[in-house]
């Protein structure tokens, strides 16, 4: 199968894939309808992909578009999916679902709960938990979602979505960056 990799990271990713015997192209530019990606790939796996993807483009790969995100959907759809699960105090995990022409509202493939150490943890280290547990979640379904034998389930209404800008307000929160401990954040935004 010819998988096209969106996004900076997934070295990973890329390594799994092509040792399951996939072809692998990756590519963090944007993606325009006429990219000659697209008429080479039979899949799409986005991960820390920034743009979003033309509904033109989602429309010629339906059910073969996947996101791999760093949150519990429905929670925390959009941006800064980990930050936003400390500042609401919500659920945290991981997701595979579909893309659709929504934010993170596709279809779920697979998806798990992860807990983190409110007390020692920063974003840091709560996000590189994030980052290994998509990554193992994907490569475990990965199998069953090329042979067509995971079931997409539609996603609970309700949960929570966040733009880049919906964090200016919190900034100042976030006092050491990346090494912010999380246990200062948690409920914050409630």
């Amino acid at each position: 199968m010819n998988v096209l990799v969106l996004g900076p990271r997934g070295e990973r990713l890329v390594a799994f894939l092509k040792e399951s015997g996939d072809s692998v192209r990756q590519t963090n530019d944007r993606l325009d309808v006429d990219d000659p990606l697209l008429a080479w790939a039979d899949v799409i796996v986005s991960y820390g992909y920034r743009y979003i993807i033309p509904a033109d483009i989602l429309d010629r790969f339906r059910s073969r578009a996947i996101n791999l995100h760093i949150s519990l959907l429905p929670w925390n759809r959009g941006a800064d999916p980990n930050v936003w699960s400390f500042l609401e105090d919500t659920p945290a995990g991981v997701t595979v679902h579909l893309m659709d022409e929504g934010v993170d509202t596709g279809d779920v493939l697979a998806q798990r709960a992860v807990e983190h150490d409110r007390q020692n943890d920063t974003l840091r280290t709560s996000y590189d938990r994030l980052a290994s547990a998509i990554e193992e979640l994907f490569m475990g379904t990965w199998p069953k979602i090329r042979e067509g034998s995971v079931a997409p389930v539609p996603q609970p209404v309700g949960g929570s979505e966040h733009r880049s800008a919906d964090l200016q307000p919190y900034s100042h929160l976030l006092v050491e960056g990346w090494d912010t401990p999380v246990r200062d954040l948690i409920g914050r935004a409630r």
